[in-house]
């Protein structure tokens, strides 16, 4: 699970999560994220670093 904010300015970036997964599949990720208009680098941070464990650890519950 993407955090809905960025964790140092508080800016909403869940919203860009799926586009910005789908599309850094086939391009390189700076170009993608210039283009969903994430300009700060602790936002882009906080995408190009997220590890989505939700999936492996689900069956634990």
């Amino acid at each position: 699970m993407i955090p809905v904010r960025c964790f140092t300015c508080g800016k909403i970036i869940s919203n860009v999560w799926e586009e910005y997964r789908e599309r850094v599949k086939k391009e390189e990720s700076a170009k993608v994220l210039d283009d969903l208009g994430i300009k700060r680098y602790c936002c882009r941070r906080m995408l190009i670093t997220h590890v989505p464990l939700v999936d492996t650890f689900a069956p634990y519950q």
